[in-house]
């Protein structure tokens, strides 16, 4: 049997997926490889691989894609690693520094300001250091584990799951299990069945990963990312996906 491809973000919020994959009879049908969100659509998007973890955004891309999971990396209200850091506050910015690494939140940021705060700061993508703002009104978007422990560093920090709910009323989706061809039922029940066991052994792999100083990852991880996908998380892609084609 061909071996299905599978990219996968390889962020800690992945963690609980990758340890389904990696402790499942699933194991020997994939070859799986772990990127950066924007990398791991690219595969997608260039039919290097049938399944990814990808930005929601990334599906825009994709000429006929699909949802092969019952799960996601989601959020309702603050998901506590998705932010706007900012040494002013968000109206004040005059400029904004997006994430090389993503998509969907650099676009989400982009919508919020449109849409929400009705702000249109200079966008910058050849800053010498996303990591970091310096400039009393520069502001930056980051994702993933760069932000764990950052929120003291800045005296304004929006989180944009939560900062979409106070806009939207809804959850909102970042990344869902891609597929851009038609995958076999057996195996999507399978995945279903590994992504789960994953989900129920965050115990287990609470004793394998490191501690993160002035960062929680137990409650980042049981409380704060929301794997379900959901009704409500499917009418906020459409919804994130609409915005984005009018910026």
């Amino acid at each position: 049997m061909k071996k299905i491809k599978i990219s996968a973000v390889s962020y800690t919020n992945t963690k609980p997926f990758l340890y389904g994959l990696q402790h499942s009879g699933i194991l020997d049908q994939i070859e799986l490889s772990l990127d950066a969100p924007a990398d791991c659509a690219q595969k997608l998007i260039d039919d290097v691989v049938d399944i990814g973890l990808i930005p929601v955004a990334a599906v825009l891309n994709i000429p006929n894609w699909q949802i092969v999971s019952d799960y996601c990396i989601g959020a309702v209200g603050a998901v506590n690693s998705v932010f706007i850091f900012s040494n002013c506050k968000i109206e004040d910015a005059r400029y904004l520094q997006l994430d090389p690494q993503s998509r969907s939140s650099n676009n989400l940021a982009k919508v919020l300001l449109k849409n929400y705060w009705k702000l249109s700061p200079e966008l910058l993508i050849d800053a010498n250091d996303y990591s970091v703002s310096t400039d009393q009104f520069t502001a930056f978007v980051q994702i993933g584990d760069r932000t764990f422990g950052k929120k003291d560093q800045y005296e304004y920090v929006y989180d944009l799951a939560e900062e979409w709910q106070k806009f939207t009323g809804l959850p909102f989706m970042f990344a869902g299990w891609i597929a851009n061809k038609p995958i076999p039922e057996a195996f999507i029940t399978e995945l279903n069945q590994a992504l789960k066991l994953g989900l129920d052994s965050r115990a287990e792999l609470f004793k394998e990963l490191p501690k993160v100083a002035n960062f929680d990852v137990e409650d980042y991880l049981m409380h704060k990312i929301d794997f379900d996908v959901t009704p409500g998380k499917k009418e906020a892609m459409q919804l994130f996906l609409n915005y984005i084609r009018t910026l």
